[in-house]
């Protein structure tokens, strides 16, 4: 995911800049790219058109999105990257049984919310193209995203085995829509 694209510049430069990845940039899938507690994955298995998933394809794959919050057994922090992976992932830790706060959760760009078992998550706005050439996402405001996520993870106990401790969600991936018709 975001290998090889002005999304993913971003991103893997934040990754790389606080020690989530040994390198600033993915050109390929084998291009020796490592990631440092720190898993990316994805709200939505497909690229839909206008990049706007329909109500139905958040909610097919949102099955892969739990299954995969369920294997790590230590996240500690979630960055959404965007509104719609926001509102996949608050959907996805309901569905598992997870502890929302009070109140509705709004996304914005800088929000951190304390969840049930001690899971923290930040909200981003996504690295598109759009935000970022608009300026609504500088470098500035990306990185401190990134700084706080490893602020908080490096505050946290670390494991004594290498099991990753963070996770940070996109919204799509792939280009078709395939893996959301299930």
């Amino acid at each position: 995911m975001f290998t090889g694209d002005r999304s993913g510049e971003w991103l893997y430069e934040a990754l790389h800049r606080f020690s989530f990845a040994n390198r600033p940039e993915s050109r390929h899938r084998g291009d020796g790219l490592r990631l440092h507690d720190c898993l990316i994955t994805a709200s939505i298995r497909c690229a839909p058109p206008g990049n706007k998933p329909l109500p139905e394809e958040l909610s097919n794959c949102r099955y892969y999105l739990i299954e995969e919050l369920k294997l790590l057994r230590r996240k500690r922090v979630v960055v959404a990257l965007g509104q719609v992976s926001f509102r996949a992932f608050l959907n996805a830790w309901r569905d598992m049984g997870g502890n929302l706060p009070e109140g509705r959760l709004q996304f914005r760009h800088g929000g951190e919310w304390k969840l049930g078992g001690g899971l923290i998550l930040l909200s981003s706005y996504h690295p598109s193209q759009q935000n970022t050439q608009t300026k609504r996402l500088t470098r500035l405001m990306f990185h401190r995203i990134f700084r706080r996520a490893r602020s908080l993870l490096d505050s946290f106990p670390r494991p004594h085995h290498k099991e990753r401790s963070s996770i940070y969600l996109s919204e799509n991936v792939d280009s078709g829509r395939e893996w959301c018709k299930n």
